[in-house]
């Protein structure tokens, strides 16, 4: 398909899915009001502007805050982070839904870095949110970041599933015996870049760091994208990068601690951080410190192979976190590499 005929498709696809956007906002008029003084009693001033229908989600009001607002008062942990168990004892999780907390009136979602690109309009990526929400166990609690600025209204709507398979890796190493240091994974660097966005999701490097301290083995992995992904924030661009951080108690034998956030770069800091490590904040004295939002956390045993599948998972579509695990890709990365090198011969 040439450049012509492919931005003339993209402008018919533009244009019908705002015809059927206004379709659907037109015939949920009745719906959108109710909402719209449900949500001034809680000091939330909504309009027409503050109301769209997006295919993966359903129809959707924004405004600043409008989550906490109407979930009412909560305990937020001081990094920000609020209590799983605590939102779903007035919003039970949907079983359904994935991602979801769902309300007589309207749905509370988590954070929009889990949605496939960490944008806003996509449907959830495989499949970290889907094994967050089951997961559960004795002294188990859970901690999640919500869509501070969007609740969806539609509460009966079917939602929108995108069929996707991303396994976690198998992994039988004893963490006891893992030994401090630093690991940097990249692509292969005979790979273009539109090779690098399709196998590895834009994926510039992993890196991974293993400390130890009184009895607590410390882990953190950071994963920098390309370049071409970016956020807008308060009017600014940032990178976004996604981190891990897990404590593994020795003498236990478990996890006793596992978050994630979201780490934001401004441009120069991209550039020095990306082809660096993780001792970068000792060596450097400019010590950059990124723009960092807590989206999980979850406290207490947590077995090794779950630890790995949510590693896996946060780090969707991601085979440098499979290889790391595994010591090398999936089957079927390893297979589209053979033909795109055998393609250059």
């Amino acid at each position: 398909m040439v450049d012509q005929e492919y931005d003339e498709m993209m402008v018919r696809y533009l244009a019908d899915m705002q015809e059927e956007s206004r379709k659907r906002l037109a015939e949920a008029a009745d719906l959108i009001a109710k909402f719209t003084a449900l949500a001034a009693s809680k000091g939330v001033i909504l309009g027409a502007e503050s109301f769209e229908y997006i295919q993966t989600t359903g129809i959707v009001a924004k405004a600043p805050g409008i989550a906490r607002a109407l979930l009412g008062p909560i305990r937020a942990e001081r990094d920000g982070l609020l209590p799983f168990n605590e939102i779903g004892s007035r919003f039970p999780p949907s079983p359904h839904r994935e991602g979801c907390f769902a309300g007589p009136d309207f749905i509370l979602m988590a954070h929009p870095c889990y949605r496939r690109g960490m944008h806003p309009i996509n449907n959830w990526a495989p499949r970290f949110i889907d094994l967050f929400w089951r997961f559960d166990g004795p002294s188990v609690e859970k901690y999640i970041a919500l869509d501070e600025d969007r609740v969806q209204i539609d509460i009966d709507g079917l939602g929108y599933f995108e069929a996707d398979t991303w396994y976690g890796a198998p992994f039988d190493e004893d963490i006891r015996n893992i030994k401090p240091g630093i690991v940097k994974l990249r692509p292969p660097m005979d790979l273009e870049s539109r090779h690098v966005s399709l196998l590895f999701a834009d994926t510039y490097c992993l890196d991974i760091k293993w400390s130890e301290l009184d009895g607590i083995k410390t882990f953190q992995a950071l994963e920098m994208k390309m370049e071409n992904i970016r956020v807008e924030v308060g009017g600014q661009h940032y990178f976004p990068s996604r981190y891990l951080h897990a404590e593994f108690d020795l003498a236990a034998n478990c996890f006793r601690h596992f978050d994630g956030a979201i780490q934001l770069f401004t441009e120069e800091e991209y550039f020095q951080r990306r082809d660096s490590d993780f001792n970068m904040t000792m060596k450097n004295p400019t010590h950059i410190k990124a723009r960092s939002s807590k989206v999980f956390k979850i406290n207490g045993p947590l077995k090794v192979e779950e630890w790995v599948d949510f590693c896996c998972h946060f780090y969707t579509a991601n085979p440098l976190t499979f290889e790391y695990f595994s010591g090398g890709y999936p089957k079927q990365v390893t297979e589209i590499l053979e033909r795109i090198r055998d393609g250059l011969k």
